[in-house]
């Protein structure tokens, strides 16, 4: 559990942990593979959410995962980008939140092994990204403003104290 005095800055910057979905770049799950190859080859994303029709967030597809599919033991091929399309190649297996369900600390804990983690609504449609860089940055703002906000006492040890 957070210390109460750290959620209370943590959250005073909360609000900017999102990155709206009007903001993100992302492509439809029956798009051609070549399509998510330019934006991410154009945007220099490492991975971006796959969303279908109806704007919810079916995958995670990044550069790697597409030139996987480009590379043969001897070779290197086009052609799947262009029979593929972006569902047959997205990480399908991922983590979102819903900001009115999540906790703080789970958000954190959910960042320390993903560089981003997609947001949904009630309804599961995308709402846009959790990034750890949002959340790094807030925390930046609490190691620089606790001593402001907070008097803050070293407590002594209980073997001090005799």
């Amino acid at each position: 559990m957070f210390s109460p005095s750290i959620q209370s800055l943590i959250e005073e910057k909360a609000g900017s942990f999102i990155i709206p979905a009007s903001r993100i770049a992302f492509v439809e799950d029956e798009n051609p593979l070549y399509h998510a190859f330019l934006i991410l080859t154009k945007m220099k994303y490492s991975k971006i959410p796959v969303l279908d029709k109806n704007q919810k967030v079916v995958g995670l597809i990044s550069l790697a995962m597409i030139t996987d599919k480009m590379l043969t033991p001897d070779n290197i091929v086009i052609e799947p980008l262009s029979d593929l399309k972006a569902k047959d190649v997205m990480q399908t297996d991922f983590e979102t939140i819903n900001f009115a369900h999540t906790n703080l600390e789970t958000q954190l804990h959910l960042l320390v092994d993903n560089p981003f983690v997609p947001v949904v609504n009630d309804n599961n449609i995308f709402q846009g990204l959790l990034t750890r860089r949002e959340w790094i940055k807030a925390f930046n703002y609490v190691t620089h403003s606790i001593d402001d906000k907070y008097d803050i006492t070293k407590k002594s040890k209980p073997s001090e104290t005799n």
